[in-house]
């Protein structure tokens, strides 16, 4: 991909909408070698673009989920102990002791690859997807930068390993706590928000092209005005392709046709019982009339 509208034309091709700010980030991180920091509200598409950018490159999208708590032995690697015990007692059974047993069980057969030790050791640069980085603890952060700049792994028993190819890195943040100024010096930035109106029915049309173009209009408007509800999870684009997939599913061709069919379609957009409390079928017309 020679610039960023050849990668922002390739996303659009299999399904995804990037605007230019996020497509110009991308092909600079990929042309730089460098990760990419993608910050917004949940369920704008941050780990869908690492999911996009594995299918145009063909190539393996492998994952790290954070979380409070995560640490080496989830994210790198970890030794297989049972192996290793179930080998101790058969070289015990059979008088073998020392060094010779040590250095088997304490080999590649015994080493269990977890997601970052993974990502280096492929054959064709995968798409490493960090997700959520801001759920983990600052000191799983700052091991993450040594790997992130290196891409390279020190395991005692074995030694350091290189990587055979570097990954395309993708972390993703939802704001539930700063980042280190280390971590953003590191990476390419874009912050990716909701979409607007037309971006947004360009996605619909992308993904659920059986839709009608009044019904889409209307999907569109409704859910972008159900998000300025005072609302505690605000829909994001997964919520309103579901809601336009159980509307079609339900036969709905208009959105203020059937005001207790729109309001249990409500199921897919709102995930909480005080949200749904917010939405009573009288608002939800209210919403639905003014949406067309």
């Amino acid at each position: 991909m020679t610039s960023w509208t050849d990668l922002q034309s390739s996303l659009e091709g299999i399904g995804y909408v990037a605007s230019d700010d996020l497509a110009t980030a991308l092909h600079i991180a990929i042309t730089l070698g460098r990760p990419l920091l993608l910050e917004g509200a949940a369920g704008v598409g941050k780990t869908e673009v690492a999911r996009a950018l594995a299918t145009i490159k063909d190539t393996q999208l492998i994952r790290l989920q954070c979380y409070e708590g995560l640490d080496a032995s989830q994210a790198i690697y970890e030794w297989n102990y049972q192996r290793q015990l179930l080998s101790i007692r058969a070289a015990s059974e059979a008088g073998e002791t020392g060094a010779a047993v040590e250095e088997r069980i304490f080999s590649e057969d015994y080493l269990m690859e977890r997601p970052l030790l993974k990502s280096i050791r492929q054959e064709i640069p995968p798409v490493l997807l960090i997700d959520e980085i801001d759920r983990a603890d600052e000191e799983f952060e700052a091991y993450l930068l040594e790997v992130l700049s290196e891409f390279q792994i020190t395991i005692p028993e074995l030694g350091t390993i290189t990587a055979t190819t570097r990954p395309l890195v993708i972390l993703t943040a939802n704001g539930t706590r700063d980042l280190s100024d280390a971590l953003r010096r590191r990476c390419i930035y874009a912050h990716i928000d909701y979409p607007d109106r037309q971006t947004e029915l360009a996605i619909l049309a992308s993904r659920c092209p059986d839709i009608e173009s009044h019904l889409g209009q209307q999907i569109v408007g409704f859910v972008q005005k159900l998000r300025h509800e005072e609302l505690e999870k605000v829909p994001g684009m997964a919520e309103m392709l579901d809601f336009a997939a159980a509307l079609a599913g339900l036969g709905i061709k208009d959105l203020t046709s059937d005001p207790a069919v729109l309001q249990a379609a409500l199921a897919t957009l709102l995930k909480t019982q005080a949200d749904r409390a917010m939405v009573p079928i009288e608002v939800a017309a209210r919403l639905a009339g003014k949406a067309a």
